[in-house]
């Protein structure tokens, strides 16, 4: 992995940033596309908000973008460029927590402080017999206290590398090779018959429904959408002009909401599948409608009209990209 050859603090605070609630493999690939376009944080700061969302796009969870961005702007403008060594000042950068403070403060400057991600949770429950659930208070407590316990104060940063490695190889989440592990002999799970049940976590059961309808909507060659804004999922992101109700509105029923004044048919209802968050999922529909008559549609506060051909440069949330992209050379009106 390319930032653990480097002692960057730009380049692994981006990479950790990018890699939180997302796999290597899916993160790598937007790593390396952030890098080749901005190659400092300098260049990160100065870029334009829609071209870093645009690049940012299907990696999920966008507060991590405008927190990143924010983060750039500030070493940029207030810190003269340098990121702060300390952890202390590291964990008041915005959108850096615990983990990511002690990654960057271990691995940029090879300051003591042991990093606690998924992989070293497991470790060190399996190993000490650790059987608070790793996602509560004191769960967390319990294992960054015995992180910081058991770390190489002469080599911080190789151990912390280690012992994650050894997480992500060895130490898997299912089936490890314990018969072969190296630790056996120490780990009380493997001596307890727990390997299978450590470490445990509390399960939380969200139920919140959410219907977005979405309608597309052209004229000429153009398609009218809106930047989502206000607090929640895809802030900053482009949509389609949005009707979101607590249960399934029929297409009568949203016409009346969006276009009481006008003669509009639904050509098209397409239902998306269910797109589901950690916390609830989303019911996407979209509609693809026609306007007779001589009144045209106008754009509203915050709504622009865009050309068929510019919709691949915006950033969508996935569902609606992957929408676009499933239509793009089918579209009803042409391109």
């Amino acid at each position: 992995m390319p930032w653990r050859k480097t002692s960057d603090p730009y380049r692994i605070w981006l990479s950790e940033i990018m890699l939180q609630q997302t796999r290597v493999a899916q993160g790598l690939p937007y790593y390396h596309r952030f890098v080749d376009k901005f190659r400092d944080v300098k260049a990160l700061a100065q870029a334009d908000d829609d071209e870093v969302m645009k690049l940012w796009e299907g990696l999920g969870y966008y507060s991590r973008a405008r927190n990143m961005l924010a983060t750039a702007r500030f070493v940029h403008g207030e810190l003269n460029g340098a990121f702060p060594t300390d952890y202390e000042d590291i964990k008041k950068l915005k959108g850096v927590g615990e983990y990511t403070a002690a990654a960057i403060a271990s691995f940029a400057f090879d300051k003591a402080h042991a990093v606690v991600d998924g992989n070293v949770q497991r470790v060190l429950a399996r190993f000490l017999g650790i059987e608070t659930a790793v996602n509560t208070t004191a769960g967390k407590k319990e294992l960054a206290e015995a992180a910081q316990y058991m770390l190489d104060l002469e080599q911080p940063a190789t151990y912390n590398q280690a012992i994650m490695e050894f997480g992500a190889l060895q130490c898997v989440p299912r089936n490890p090779g314990c018969a072969n592990c190296v630790l056996n002999t120490q780990c009380v799970a493997y001596a307890n018959g727990q390997v299978d049940s450590l470490p445990h976590k509390n399960r939380k059961k969200y139920n919140r429904e959410r219907y977005l309808h979405y309608f597309l909507i052209k004229q000429g060659q153009e398609v009218l959408v809106e930047k989502r804004s206000g607090p929640g999922i895809w802030q900053g992101l482009f949509q389609f002009p949005l009707v979101e109700a607590a249960e399934s509105l029929t297409p009568q029923q949203l016409l009346n909401e969006l276009f009481a004044n006008l003669k509009v048919s639904v050509q098209k209802e397409t239902a998306l599948p269910p797109h589901k968050l950690s916390h609830q999922t989303l019911h996407i529909r979209i509609l693809e409608v026609n306007i007779s008559g001589r009144h045209a549609v106008k754009a509203e506060e915050g709504q622009q009209w865009v050309r068929v051909s510019e919709l691949a440069q915006l950033a969508f949330p996935r569902p609606l990209r992957q929408y676009l992209d499933q239509i793009q050379l089918t579209l009803p009106f042409g391109t």
